[in-house]
């Protein structure tokens, strides 16, 4: 395989920039930061935990119902840009402003996160779709996975900045404040996004487009609707998405999970700190390997071994007694977590009519966020009837196998084969 072009290096570098802030602000520091706000303001824990729950589901849900109708506008000539832009201007700026709140101001400080997480998830969806556009369907897998690749080592280094200089506060050896350390860390990743996005601006166009008609609005709703009406043409497309729905749903899940489990097993906060630093550099190459290897075994057949071995994680969970064992599953999901996602996009990226990317990413942005709710209440669920939190884990083993038994009806698209005659077959 040649080298990376312009385009498609200085597409995945959005992703060495754009990861600061999952790691930073979705993860670690600003949950940390909102919870001693809420505690400093009277807010009882429970309270507070809620609180960003509501936070975290209004933008999952804004974005998800918006997120096709703004796709199949972006389809016109020049819109997917003007789309990322906006949504990327509002994420950036947001997690700028999250350092000016002041810190006794927690309701603030979740509208100022809504603003950010809207910015960063909407540009994402465009980011996704621009898939299509900086490189080929053969060489889809390995630009995704190399995206997902770098996100994952570009993360690292300003989370190593920020933590640094919270810990050298708390220990005060910096001059400052652990709430101005904090701060600090917001404006790093508002800096550290918006530097490596740049070259997504000079260099990434959209090739595939709809050319422009009277009343573009008025039009992509009716584009929209004849999509929904026309769903059988697109056997193929929304088959995948219902596997994904069921499969991305368990490892979200286990994600979202992973620090309760290690806070059950007396992981201090400075030990899962370096649990999930580990956990990011590990991704790094098997994400890049799960590229290479779909290139030689196909992106279907790599999309079975990250399900296989989250079927694992999800069993030997089950047995989970030591800190050893945390170890060992955070390893294991380091070895699939960046593969299965970086393939899941270029698998749906082969899937797609082109000139319809951003309409299609917007259906994908919406299986993704409505299965950050089934995995979780299955959890509970099962948590409670049986009184035994190890079986709600195990039961993710139910969305793994649900999702590994329809992408198996999934036909793998080649390249250079129209997606009508992938879709009806």
């Amino acid at each position: 395989m040649k080298k990376f072009s312009k385009e498609e290096k200085s597409w995945a570098l959005y992703d060495w920039g754009n990861s600061a802030y999952s790691i930073i602000i979705t993860t670690a520091v600003f949950p940390i930061y909102y919870k001693a706000s809420a505690t400093e303001a009277g807010v009882s824990l429970s309270d507070s935990t809620a609180y960003l729950g509501y936070t975290i589901a209004i933008f999952t849900f804004i974005l998800a119902m918006i997120g096709p109708i703004l796709g199949t506008i972006a389809d016109y000539e020049g819109m997917k840009k003007k789309f990322f832009t906006a949504f990327f201007l509002l994420g950036t700026i947001s997690t700028a402003l999250l350092a000016f709140v002041p810190s006794d101001n927690w309701l603030l400080m979740l509208i100022c996160y809504i603003f950010a997480a809207l910015g960063a998830t909407g540009a994402n969806l465009f980011y996704d779709a621009f898939i299509v556009d900086v490189t080929t369907e053969k060489r889809m897998n390995s630009v995704s996975a190399f995206g997902y690749g770098l996100g994952y080592i570009g993360s690292t280094i300003p989370f190593i900045i920020s933590i640094a200089i919270i810990l050298l506060a708390q220990n005060e050896v910096l001059p400052i404040s652990t709430t101005t350390a904090s701060r600090i860390a917001f404006l790093i990743t508002a800096v550290w996004w918006a530097c490596f996005s740049l070259p997504m601006f000079r260099h990434v166009k959209q090739r595939y487009f709809i050319e422009r008609e009277p009343n573009p609005v008025h039009q992509s709703f009716k584009r929209l609707g004849k999509t929904i009406r026309e769903i059988r043409q697109y056997r193929a497309l929304f088959l995948f998405l219902i596997a994904y729905f069921f499969y991305i749903d368990g490892v979200g899940t286990i994600i979202s999970l992973s620090t309760a489990y290690g806070t059950d097993l007396g992981l201090s906060a400075t030990n899962l700190l370096i649990v999930l630093f580990v956990t990011q550099v590990v991704a790094a190459p098997f994400a890049i390997l799960y590229g290479r290897l779909a290139n030689r075994f196909t992106g279907k057949k790599m999309l079975y071994v990250g399900i296989c071995v989250y079927i694992v994680v999800c069993i030997y969970a089950f047995f989970l007694e030591t800190i050893t064992d945390f170890w060992i599953l955070a390893m294991l999901v380091a070895t699939s977590q960046g593969g299965i996602q970086a393939l899941s996009r270029s698998y749906f990226g082969k899937l797609v009519p082109k000139e319809n990317s951003n309409e299609f990413f917007g259906f994908y942005n919406i299986f993704g966020k409505f299965a950050a709710i089934t995995g979780p209440l299955l959890v509970a669920v099962t948590a409670q009837v049986t009184g035994n939190s190890s079986m709600g884990v195990f039961s993710l083993v139910i969305l793994f196998v649900i999702g590994l038994v329809v992408l198996s009806r999934v036909p793998e698209p080649t390249p250079h084969e129209p997606v009508d005659k992938v879709a009806s077959e």
